[in-house]
């Protein structure tokens, strides 16, 4: 998992990744960054079993903000890091790597561009030098929040725009060919707010987009989940919510050809704010739906399916743990229901609680024996044998 923390290292916000094993138990940590501010939000496993994580930094290049990658090793161990930017704000939300074994960066920018803020995609080699980089929008206020490698070799970008479009902000999905040009563009979405979180390339050759609607659905944000084809036309789209706010910040294709969102929910679960998983079939219709967390809020940034048919969601908790924030790990069967405790901070297993359970009521039963055993111990000792015979009041 990546992210950032402020509880160690360096900064006022650290890079923060942590490395744990297949029950969640964590197996070591790494935090990288300077005097500033250094967030991290997306992490990819490299070809040498290394990591790169990448983000945005203050502490270190060009500008106010510079997207930031840092490679490492399979422990973590820091083996080089580039910044990217110019003179104002920009940054990384996304990171892959490529299939020459460079890596792929997605984000903003102000530095470069048309608008305010524009898509920025930056290409590098295996050593993070750039060898490319282009911006897309206009004159408003665009930004990436997802990229991948497409089946051609080039890439497709989503995140939000107000530059294009029907509203405020819509969808916004960008094919590039393999040196960034613009092949094609679509935008989906209302009169409202429509921001994608993320998009995937799915298995007939189209796109499939998740992200927040406020254009169409029950309640203020909910879920949206766009399918495409190969061209980026629409095929259909689906909301998922309640009364209150939803927002999807990450999708994958399920093995079964459907699709899992995950998130945060405010219309369900036992907090103000809960992890939200919602599974559907290939067209977009809800088989089911579960929340995870606490009392507090809890918000996942990140989701997977693991090799054993569930799923595994990473973001933040205010309900469990040691800080104001801690991460959080869900790990779930291929239902969605939770295979780790999530109500303990310490994610002790169950085996292990009915052990120690097992274990007070055996001290307790010993020390009630033992306190009866000596009870009877003094009441034998008071006593005279043969007892006294009583008095006989006279007649």
């Amino acid at each position: 998992m990546a992210g950032y923390t402020n509880s160690s290292g360096a900064g006022s916000y650290d890079f923060w990744l942590i490395k744990t094993n297949s029950s969640g138990g964590m197996l070591w940590n790494q935090t990288y960054g300077g005097a500033g501010d250094d967030e991290a939000y997306s992490v990819v496993q490299s070809n040498d079993t290394g990591y790169a994580v990448a983000g945005y930094t203050n502490s270190y290049g060009a500008g106010e903000t510079d997207a930031w990658l840092v490679k490492t090793d399979s422990s973590g161990n820091a083996q080089w890091s580039q910044t990217y930017g110019g003179r104002a704000q920009d940054g990384a939300y996304s990171v892959i790597q490529t299939s020459d074994g460079g890596y792929a960066l997605a984000g903003f920018t102000d530095s470069y561009g048309a608008g305010s803020f524009d898509f920025w995609l930056v290409k590098t080699n295996s050593s993070g030098g750039m060898l490319w980089n282009q911006t897309y929008g206009g004159t408003g206020n665009d930004q990436a929040s997802s990229v991948i490698q497409t089946s051609d070799g080039g890439y497709a970008l989503a995140g939000y725009t107000s530059s294009f479009g029907a509203g405020s902000y819509d969808f916004w999905l960008v094919k590039t060919d393999s040196s960034g040009s613009v092949m094609w563009n679509q935008t989906y979405g209302g009169s409202g707010d429509d921001e994608a979180g993320c998009v995937i390339q799915t298995s007939d050759g189209g796109y499939a987009l998740a992200g927040l609607t406020n254009s169409t659905g029950a309640g203020g944000y909910d879920f949206w989940l766009v399918k495409t084809d190969s061209f980026g036309t629409s095929q259909g789209s689906q909301t998922y919510g309640g009364a209150y706010d939803e927002v999807a910040n990450a999708l994958v294709q399920t093995s079964d050809g459907g699709y899992a969102l995950g998130s945060l929910t405010g219309s369900y679960g036992a907090g103000d704010i809960d992890y939200w998983l919602v599974k559907t079939t290939s067209s977009g219709n809800m088989q089911w739906s579960q929340t995870y967390g606490g009392s507090g809020d809890d918000e996942a940034y990140s989701l997977v399916q693991t090799s054993d048919g569930g799923y595994a969601l990473a973001g933040f908790t205010a309900s469990y743990g040691a800080g104001s924030y801690d991460a959080f790990l869900v790990k779930t069967d291929s239902s969605g229901k939770s295979v780790m405790p999530q109500s303990s901070p310490f994610s002790i297993p169950f085996a292990a609680i009915v052990i120690v359970l097992i274990i007070v009521v055996a001290i307790i039963a010993v020390v009630v024996i033992a306190r009866r055993r000596r009870s009877r111990s003094e009441t034998s000792t008071s006593q005279q044998y043969p007892p006294t015979s009583p008095e006989v009041k006279p007649t």
